[in-house]
């Protein structure tokens, strides 16, 4: 799935992307009441007297918004007076990005909407990163941007910026309150837009519009069927996969969001067809299945890689096709360049957009495949079918093998960093064997964050999972500092389900001050592992690759042990050194969230080897030309 741009003018007039267009085909309903209630003013949507602030909390119970995630502030009290009488409990973090983060993690663990709130001016401009992150991780979120008021506006006042303006980017749709008798109205129109771009969307409000007496019509929610793809897209796209010899699918972030993953495995079962998932996305196929073939992209299936090398068509289904997703791996360059390519999305605009297309479908995972399974052909499948089956279990099985006997990373031709750590750190683990030991311990139904960094990256080859919304990594905005607010989230919203955070010490230390939020009673219990290697490992790696082991930024602090200031805090902290260790600690902490609600924080420590490069693509070995020289520089 593909968020669109929109946003509220200055004249009041929305502006919409192109995906506007798509509304002729969604199907318009109103939301029946779950059960018969008495037919009130307010039931029967007419006027009434109210208080801004009533409203608004009034539209956030309609939607089911029942979580906020930020830190308390005087420009939104108003409403959070109401939280506890409304339903609506208030997660105070630390950071505000955080608290993005953690809404992420709620609402892709769930599937269910969550709101982030803070002060206005620097409160608010704390969620750009977390914000932009959702954006591409295509989490519907709704941000609640109060802001200085309307009578000093412009005047340059105390915690003043202008919030649309530093937004306009970050979020799919946004809309300023103008008037007091409009408070519902836009909220519930900016809370449509984030679930039907499912992407986040922004609210902004002058803080002198709360506290007024106002007569308000809440408004009916609107709901819009999801469009099923065109006729004749669908049954050329059928035609193709029923005489495909080599068909493969590939699952996106739209199979996971759209609950499609039976769908797809029905049509892949049906068609005996490979099923490979875009990177980050290990969960949107079940891994036990004999078709799962594994994620493509940076530290993915080599055996998923070597399957989709051979297909003559492949279906990417609910894929916007980013190009970071089909990179080469293990210097396999292996994109099927004459494939004919079949590419659903729900958002135009993005098919096509990276690759050259055979069919493009515009419409829901779910619908698509269910209607491609019903159109093909009786002979669909069938060329190849044993060889096929036989050539993929052999791939999956020979990949299993090799993945199982990787303890160490190679180095490039000319480089020896990796083999002058093991030498200098012999008693160390490496991050491969600390992936071994976590999978021994990890349940299957466990729910998982990832961050950006070199060990959480060799890890993307290990864990599966049996049902969607497992997996959260960072997504393509990429930000460090992701993986340990989102497990938190993720805890929140599945209470009953394990969760394991993994992040390294670099991207841990950027939101590492959430330790002193969590510890608190009404916080939940969840476990966090920590990779201890003390450096930002990717960027060493391209120092050794294309910088002559020139460190730059490169090394953290020996001293800091995550595990003690995890004490600190009041709550759990562990450290594991070897493959026995790391699995019996990561066992008795889950049994501890589970069972006593424990939070533990697991401080691994790793030798020194660095993984493959993120982006080999955009890297190259510098030539000096001019030259410089430190006697050139100049006091000032």
């Amino acid at each position: 799935m593909e968020s669109q741009k929109a946003t509220q003018g200055g004249s009041g007039q929305c502006h919409m992307a192109s995906d506007e267009t798509l509304m002729t085909v969604f199907y318009l309903k109103i939301r029946q009441a779950a059960t018969p209630i008495t037919k009130t003013n307010l039931e029967r949507n007419l006027p009434m007297k109210m208080t801004t602030e009533e409203a608004f909390i009034k539209v956030l119970q309609r939607h089911g918004i029942e979580h906020a995630f930020g830190i308390i502030g005087s420009a939104f009290m108003p409403i959070s007076d109401y939280f506890p009488k409304a339903g609506i409990t208030f997660w105070d973090v630390a950071h505000e990005c955080n608290g993005g983060y953690m809404a992420d993690g709620f609402t892709r663990s769930t599937g269910k909407m969550a709101m982030v709130i803070a002060q206005n001016g620097p409160g608010i401009t704390n969620f750009v990163t977390c914000v932009k992150t959702a954006y591409w991780n295509h989490t519907p979120m709704l941000l609640v941007t109060p802001q200085a008021a309307n009578k000093t506006i412009g005047q340059g006042g105390f915690q003043e910026v202008e919030q649309m303006a530093a937004f306009k980017d970050m979020v799919a749709y946004q809309e300023e309150v103008r008037d007091p008798t409009r408070v519902a109205e836009v909220l519930n129109r900016v809370i449509t837009k984030a679930r039907r771009m499912s992407a986040p969307a922004q609210i902004n409000i002058p803080r002198d519009l709360w506290t007024q007496v106002v007569d308000i019509e809440l408004p009916a929610i609107v709901e819009f069927e999801l469009p099923s793809g065109g006729t004749d897209a669908l049954a050329a796209a059928a035609e193709l996969l029923s005489n495909a010899k080599f068909p493969v699918i590939l699952n996106g972030a739209g199979v996971v969001l759209g609950a499609a993953i039976p769908a797809s495995q029905a049509l892949a079962e049906r068609l005996d067809a490979p099923v490979c998932c875009n990177y980050q996305h290990n969960d949107a196929f079940p891994g036990s299945h004999p078709l799962f073939a594994g994620p493509l992209g940076y530290n993915g299936s080599k055996a998923g890689m070597e399957l989709i090398q051979q297909a003559d068509v492949v279906l990417a289904l609910g894929t916007r096709l980013n190009p970071f997703s089909t990179l080469p791996g293990y210097n396999l360059d292996y994109w099927p360049k004459d494939a004919k390519l079949i590419q659903v999305d729900i958002n135009p605009d993005r098919i096509g957009l990276t690759k050259s297309v055979s069919v493009g479908i515009v419409g829901d995972a779910k619908r698509v495949a269910e209607q491609l399974l019903e159109q093909l052909a009786d002979h669909a499948g069938s060329a190849g079918r044993a060889e096929r089956r036989n050539l993929i279990a052999s791939k999956k099985s020979a990949w299993a093998e090799s993945l199982a006997a990787m303890d160490h990373e190679d180095d490039d031709p000319g480089t020896t960093w990796n083999e002058r750590v093991r030498q200098r750190q012999p008693e160390h683990m490496s991050p491969r064997k600390a992936w071994r030991a976590i999978m021994v311990a990890l349940p299957k139904e466990a729910i998982i964050s990832s961050d950006i960094g070199n060990n959480c990256a060799i890890g993307n080859a290990y864990p599966t999972f049996e049902a969607g919304r497992k997996y959260l990594a960072p997504g393509l905005f990429g930000p460090c500092g992701y993986g340990f607010p989102t497990i938190v989230g993720a805890k929140i919203g599945n209470p009953g389900t394990p969760v394991v955070g993994f992040a390294g010490d670099g991207a841990f230390g950027i939101s590492m001050n959430e330790m002193t939020a969590i510890g608190r009673e009404e916080w939940p219990g969840f476990t966090m592992v920590i990779f201890r290697n003390y450096q930002w490992g990717a960027e060493k790696r391209n120092s050794t690759l294309w910088y002559d082991d020139n460190f730059v930024g490169t090394e953290l602090d020996l001293q800091v042990s995550y595990a003690d200031i995890a004490k600190a805090c009041g709550v759990k902290g562990v450290t594991a050194r070897t493959m026995a260790e790391l699995t019996e600690v990561l066992n008795t902490a889950i049994k501890a969230q589970m069972e006593q609600g424990e939070t533990t924080f697991i401080e691994v420590i790793l030798n020194q080897e660095l993984g493959d490069p993120f982006r080999r693509d955009a890297m190259k070995t510098p030539v000096p030309v001019a030259g410089i020289d430190k006697a050139d520089m100049r006091p000032q």
